[in-house]
């Protein structure tokens, strides 16, 4: 071993008289072992927000949609046909989309509409499998049936089998003069997606009936895609638009959403910056740790220089030192951020047992529980600046204990 590391070794290995030394060190790695955590577990939980927000948003909302440039589209089993050419498409089905107002005796909820094909909305989206009462198969064509979020029965005080009056921002010209249109449904079902923007603001309704209560005739508001990547949504929009005749707008979810996840985005990075900050006080207090060091070690110093030891041999004692107690604490933090990582998503339910608190309420957030997904790029990354910080802290110690004479750390010895 090198005496350069085996010295190193042996000053961390010493019981220190100076305790005020010992005091920085023990805080300077818990420092380390705090910060590292912090981040692991937040960066986990901020991956885990992401995914779950994605993968729900994204079983209500379709990967594409192609709808016409202006009114209704007509020929909407010809777009897609010609869509479902892609290699790429794993399924389309059409849509009718507008805005509405449910009443319920005097209690009123504005909510968005959208009419499907139960036949054909499997396709696209997994609302099928969100039913929690009825089936999405009870819409029927002339039937005026309708499905409400789970959330929104509740909030008008309704279950399968009620009626509910739908108006619409449509006018419609009558012996009393101008009413908004409206037509009385019967409640076939409620779904639960997990997400209170879609359990208390959407209805579906039968794709006839919706275009009966917009007076489309046989138009829609456009076709919804779903696609066997979704990621590759951009370059499918961009294929479809190049080689589908006619002219079209055809957008993608990453373009619908583009704000609401790149907010996300932000928030994960300065999210790491302010977490970086733990670190990096924790790295502050290695200097102060090593600066005390080398003023405690100052004859030894002198010593190892009057026995042949060179500049940058004393230089790497201190930085070797410096690194060993960075490298304890950043796999210290790092096996706890991992271990608290993985089991975020049963600690917060006994914290909430035990605090008698709810930390997520579904009626502020979209989603009621923690999730967490956990990425090695993202332990990596944490590892790599700890031990960066850690080492930039080592060099200026290092340098003033290299730097020192040693007939002027010895004469007063």
């Amino acid at each position: 071993m090198p005496y350069e590391i085996f010295t190193a070794l042996r000053y961390t290995r010493a019981k220190r008289s100076n305790r005020v030394i010992s005091f920085i060190t023990a805080v300077a790695t818990v420092g380390i072992v705090i910060g590292v955590t912090a981040l692991i577990t937040v960066l986990s939980v901020m991956n885990g927000f992401e995914e779950e927000l994605r993968v729900r948003i994204l079983s209500m909302v379709s990967h594409a949609t192609i709808s016409a440039v202006e009114g209704g589209l007509e020929n909407w089993r010809g777009v897609a046909q010609d869509a479902s050419k892609n290699p790429e498409v794993a399924g389309v089905a059409p849509y009718i989309e507008g805005q509405g107002m449910l009443r319920v005796g005097t209690q009123n909820a504005p909510t968005m509409l959208r009419g499907v094909l139960p036949e054909e909305e499997s396709k696209v989206s997994d609302i099928g499998d969100k039913m929690k009462v009825g089936d999405l198969a009870d819409l029927k064509a002339g039937a005026y049936n309708i499905v409400l979020g789970r959330e929104l029965a509740q909030e008008l005080g309704v279950t399968v089998g009620d009626k509910v009056d739908l108006m619409i921002a449509a006018a419609s010209i009558t012996p009393a003069g101008i009413v908004p249109r409206f037509r009385r449904f019967t409640v076939s079902g409620l779904f639960e997606v997990g997400m209170v923007e879609y359990d208390r603001g959407l209805v579906l309704l039968h794709l006839d009936d919706a275009a009966a209560l917009y007076r489309m005739g046989t138009g829609v508001t456009g076709v919804r895609i779903k696609l066997h990547d979704l990621f590759k949504a951009p370059e499918v929009v961009r294929s479809l638009a190049d080689n589908m005749p006619g002219i079209y707008y055809i957008s993608d979810w990453e373009r619908q959403h583009a704000n609401f996840f790149r907010a996300v985005a932000t928030e994960k990075i300065v999210m790491f910056i302010i977490l970086s900050l733990i670190v990096l006080v924790a790295v502050i207090n290695i200097v102060s740790t090593l600066t005390m060091v080398v003023q405690e070690k100052q004859s030894d110093v002198a010593i190892l220089r009057t026995l042949g030891a060179t500049p940058g041999s004393i230089m790497a004692i201190f930085v070797v030192q410096g690194l060993v107690i960075g490298l304890f604490g950043t796999v210290v933090g790092v096996l706890c951020g991992v271990e608290l990582a993985l089991h975020v998503q049963t600690l917060v339910p006994m914290l909430e047992k035990l605090t008698n608190q709810r930390f997520l309420s579904p009626d502020i957030y979209y989603i009621s529980e923690l999730p967490s997904k956990l990425e090695l790029s993202d332990v990596i990354r944490v590892a790599a600046l700890t031990l960066t910080l850690g080492f930039v802290s080592t060099l200026y110690p290092s340098w003033r204990a290299s730097r020192m004479l040693p007939a002027e750390a010895l004469r007063y010895e």
